[in-house]
């Protein structure tokens, strides 16, 4: 495994860890298994869309990266708006529980979007591509696993502000996407 490899699955699994930290905060029971899920669902689209990019880039290079940046921009507004109103409800109105079903399958690939663009510049490490993507997808779901755990923990000395600072932080990482791709120019 190249240094250039272990850098660039840490950077694409910084998304899912600040969004696995908003989950370890709305966790109230079964710690593990929601670390072990959100883990596996993060970790599992990281790998699974380089290898994505990889395929489409020998065919489409330009076509991803004229979208990719706002359909994770809305994907993660979105949560992170419905995160920041649940928030905001009274506590007997709302069930704190982190994403589960379709909403975990959301936020997997609205995180992951960004993966499939870097897919396509997979070859230019040297690292074969079944290397490089279990690389990508096992970091991803080791720093997803811990921020479910560190959320939680922080999460007892924010209280009720934790689902706003973590839809906060959700709207924050969509608008960051659009940044990083020059979006406005």
């Amino acid at each position: 495994m190249t240094l250039s490899l272990f850098l660039l699955a840490i950077g694409l699994a910084a998304d899912a860890f600040a969004v696995a930290l908003s989950q370890g905060a709305a966790a109230r029971t079964n710690l593990l298994r929601t670390a072990i899920i959100v883990g596996l669902a993060f970790g599992v689209a990281q790998a699974i869309a380089p290898l994505i990019g990889w395929s489409l880039g020998i065919a489409f290079a330009g076509l991803i990266e004229s979208f990719d940046h706002w359909v994770a921009f809305v994907l993660l507004a979105a949560i992170g708006t419905k995160l920041i109103w649940e928030g905001n409800q009274p506590k007997d109105e709302v069930a704190k529980k982190p994403a589960g079903g379709w909403q975990l399958l959301v936020l997997a690939v609205a995180t992951s979007v960004d993966a499939v663009a870097a897919g396509i510049a997979l070859p230019t490490l040297g690292a074969p591509i079944l290397i490089s993507i279990a690389v990508i997808g096992l970091i991803t779901f080791a720093l997803s696993f811990a921020g479910v755990w560190i959320g939680r923990a922080g999460s007892k000395a924010l209280g009720s502000n934790a689902e706003i600072i973590g839809g906060l932080i959700l709207i924050v990482i969509g608008a960051k996407v659009l940044i990083d791709h020059h979006a406005f120019g």
